[in-house]
């Protein structure tokens, strides 16, 4: 059976190398059973996701992010499997001793996160995650982390590794400090029945 582009005569073009990034859908629906930044805040403040969840999200990119590893030819590809590898080792320990919650970031700090125009960017840049480089796609969506004015990622790489560790891949620095939280009201109800009976 023969292809549209052949029943309907279409030339054929020069067909684009595929892109080295998977599908991530069953990751960040893992994620939405463990993420609680945000809105997604659980109605109980003291709830904390399952680790089998949380493990199955570290895994499930662990497992997106070997996919991204291929033969390394080149120096800068095998300096780009040297990175995923050691991603994907950080990951897997944590699957294997999951955390008892994710430490990611929220949507908020993704969302505000410095983006690079295309007139910017050269043609020599990549992203350190999936090695493709930025000009490749006819609309790059590459940010800057805080860390770093040279830690430049698409969106697309660096969201999913954001949203369980709020640390650069590159350099480990931390990106967002959790705030402690708020320490319980004083019950003042309590100290007047107290001096009541007193």
């Amino acid at each position: 059976m023969s292809g549209y582009d052949v029943e309907h005569s279409i030339p054929a073009e020069k067909k684009e190398q595929p892109r080295r990034r998977p599908d991530l859908s069953t990751f960040f629906g893992t994620l939405d059973l463990v993420d609680t930044s945000g809105d997604r805040q659980p109605q109980n403040e003291h709830a904390l996701p399952l680790p089998r969840d949380i493990s199955a999200a570290f895994r499930n990119l662990a497992n997106a992010f070997d996919m991204m590893r291929g033969g390394a030819a080149t120096a800068h590809e095998q300096g780009h499997n040297e990175l995923l590898e050691q991603l994907v080792e950080s990951l897997m320990q944590s699957a294997e001793h999951p955390p008892s919650e994710v430490q990611g970031v929220s949507d908020e700090f993704i969302e505000q996160l410095e983006r690079i125009p295309k007139k910017s960017l050269k043609e020599d840049m990549s992203c350190p995650i999936c090695s493709n480089p930025f000009l490749e796609d006819t609309h790059p969506l590459v940010v800057r982390l805080p860390c770093h004015k040279d830690h430049l990622f698409d969106l697309e790489c660096i969201q999913p590794w954001l949203k369980l560790n709020p640390t650069c891949p590159l350099d480990r620095q931390v990106l967002v400090k959790k705030k402690p939280p708020p320490p319980p009201p004083a019950d003042d109800e309590d100290g007047e029945y107290d001096d009541m009976y007193a």
